[in-house]
């Protein structure tokens, strides 16, 4: 794994590629946020960012949602997939904002997790982004982008987000994972575009892809070893 000195310099080359990477969530306030990147799950920026202006106007804030009618809500929400789940997690984390937090989205790590349907990724992007609290989301891009590189080793979010805040002042922790997502959609992708990388010289996946001998089929693009070996293990 890199040392946080190489992570540091290849994060300043990689937001360089990708200046003014943030949240493509729209949103005004951080119930706002909550909502939107919980709907995010399982699809889109794009699909949740037309959906939530009609679910905005509906339920303006935790108190009005909290009061929400499952029909309804399923009915405003269901372009996004797994509605009805979504809903639930939605209702119920209304309802716990209202009982425990007066209705008001709390700036602790521990607090956001707690509310239904709400994990580290999610209260991440809030803090970050809505609380100006420093918080670093680790969701399927930063996992796959980082292990590719190198900057981490491990399949697992928390992991990851460990690491990855390690090498790196709090300040750049919301801003590393913004780029390192936009380098996940546009670049490092499941069938990466290492041509158009510019970290690909210090890449762990492009050196290993790189040193195959000329004419040989390319690499696909497998998890870096110690994944690798992880999950087989697993499997055993």
């Amino acid at each position: 794994m890199k040392t946080p000195t190489e992570t540091r310099h290849i994060l300043d080359k990689v937001e360089a590629q990708h200046p003014g990477a943030d949240t493509e969530l729209r949103y005004r306030n951080a119930y706002e946020l909550l909502v939107a990147t919980i709907l995010s799950a399982q699809s889109t920026d794009a699909r949740v960012n037309l959906v939530t202006p009609a679910l905005f106007k509906k339920y303006p804030d935790s108190r009005a949602l909290a009061k929400s009618k499952t029909d309804e809500l399923e009915e405003l929400i269901h372009s996004t997939g797994f509605f009805r789940a979504k809903a639930r997690s939605l209702a119920g984390m209304a309802k716990a904002l209202v009982e425990r937090h007066g209705g008001e989205v709390p700036s602790e790590l521990d607090s956001l997790t707690e509310l239904p349907g709400v994990g580290r990724k999610t209260a991440n992007v809030v803090l970050g982004h809505a609380l100006g609290v420093p918080g670093l989301a680790v969701d399927r891009h930063v996992l796959r982008v980082s292990n590719r590189i190198g900057i981490a080793e491990s399949d697992d979010p928390v992991v990851v987000e460990t690491q990855l805040c390690a090498a790196l002042p709090k300040s750049r922790w919301t801003r590393a994972s913004d780029t390192l997502i936009l380098h996940g959609r546009r670049i490092c992708k499941p069938k990466p575009l290492c041509e158009q990388c510019a970290v690909q010289d210090a890449c762990d996946y492009y050196t290993a892809v790189a040193a195959r001998p000329v004419g040989r089929k390319p690499l696909t693009a497998r998890p870096p070893r110690p994944l690798r070996k992880q999950r087989e293990a697993r499997k055993r």
